[in-house]
């Protein structure tokens, strides 16, 4: 506030620090324009006199906010935390800041967090996209001029570029593992089939047991599982199947971790009783009891790759529908041994006792 309490204006640190308002405002943003010296000295009189910058105002001026739009269905997946810090520290080289939603894979509620922020001028969306959302839904942003990036999910017919996983190849591998270990009971446990995730784990699970011959239809295949309560609520009918799997591919480590967690509560011992393998390679999975098989999806190089794509398209470069896929990479640990068997770690490396 000014001496006479009305806010503080640029022109009044322009008119204390004796430069012109253009000169405030670029330094203000960091501009490159503007020697350090006095990018310092605007930055401590603003700090000092409790000066806020107004970014509304400036996008207005400058068609940029600085801010990009990042819209997920499950913030409390530390899955997307990794995908977020990929992000945030790729796009903050570039003065750009990043505004979650948690949409919760509701349409609706998606539609309302991009409509909001397409309303205070973001300079970008990146969009896990909800279940439900079609190729018009991202073709009306785009059409505005406005660059989305899709990432984790993809969204047929969507004119946007989007990097994920290559879930059908990452899921065919780790249940290609469990047949190697002996297992032909191999029930999969959830993933939103109405998501390309979803749909490409539950192909890739199957696709490796119909090569190896065993009939995937005869397998326990339970869809739209996807946290840690949803993992402990399906223990039962996991252990009481009849024949009961030896094996459970989860969709994710979450919920890979309930199933770990409540068969044990029924008297199965996760790994020699059940095999568990989940997805996604989550920070702590390695320190489980045990540790949990899991497949490293690339949350990290995702968040990267997608922030280097929107940077692509706010500098005028045309993308269109590109696809980016990261190669899955097993993590072989100890929870999915071979039938009946107990592995123990040495040294970071899984092996069957003597």
């Amino acid at each position: 506030m000014s001496g006479t309490g009305k806010p503080l204006r640029l022109g009044d640190l322009a008119e204390k620090l004796g430069v012109s308002t253009a000169t405030v405002s670029l330094a203000l943003r960091d501009s490159p324009l503007i020697a350090k010296t006095t990018k310092a000295r605007v930055k401590a009189y603003a700090e000092e006199v409790g000066y806020i910058y107004n970014r509304s105002a400036a996008s207005l001026r400058t068609s940029q906010s600085n801010m990009i739009g990042v819209a997920v269905h499950d913030i409390l997946n530390p899955y997307f935390a990794e995908v977020f810090r990929g992000l945030e520290e790729t796009l903050a080289l570039h003065n750009k800041t990043i505004l979650i939603c948690n949409h919760r894979d509701i349409v609706e509620r998606q539609k309302h967090f991009t409509d909001t922020l397409l309303q205070h001028r973001v300079d970008g969306l990146i969009l896990c996209a909800s279940v439900g959302t079609t190729d018009k839904d991202i073709n009306s942003i785009v059409r505005q001029g406005v660059p989305v990036t899709l990432v984790c999910r993809d969204v047929a017919g969507a004119d946007a570029p989007c990097v994920r996983g290559d879930d059908f190849l990452g899921s065919y591998r780790i249940t290609k593992h469990l047949i190697e270990q002996g297992h032909t009971q191999i029930a999969m446990v959830g993933g939103r089939r109405g998501s390309s995730a979803g749909r490409d784990r539950n192909r890739g699970w199957r696709s490796a047991l119909e090569d190896a011959g065993i009939n995937a239809d005869e397998q326990l295949d339970i869809p739209e599982l996807m946290t840690q309560d949803d993992g402990r609520s399906i223990a039962k009918q996991i252990v009481q199947t009849d024949p009961r799997p030896t094996a459970v591919v989860c969709f994710n480590d979450l919920v890979a971790l309930g199933v770990m967690s409540a068969v044990r509560r029924l008297g199965v011992e996760p790994g020699p009783g059940l095999a568990i393998v989940g997805y996604d390679d989550t920070e702590g999975t390695e320190n489980r009891t045990p540790a949990l098989t899991t497949v490293d999806n690339g949350a990290g190089t995702i968040g990267v790759n997608a922030a280097e794509l929107m940077l692509s398209q706010m500098n005028g470069e045309k993308l269109s529908n590109e696809l980016t896929l990261i190669e899955p990479k097993l993590r072989i640990r100890e929870s999915a041994p071979p039938p009946g068997e107990r592995l123990v770690s040495v040294d970071g490396l899984c092996a069957n006792p003597e």
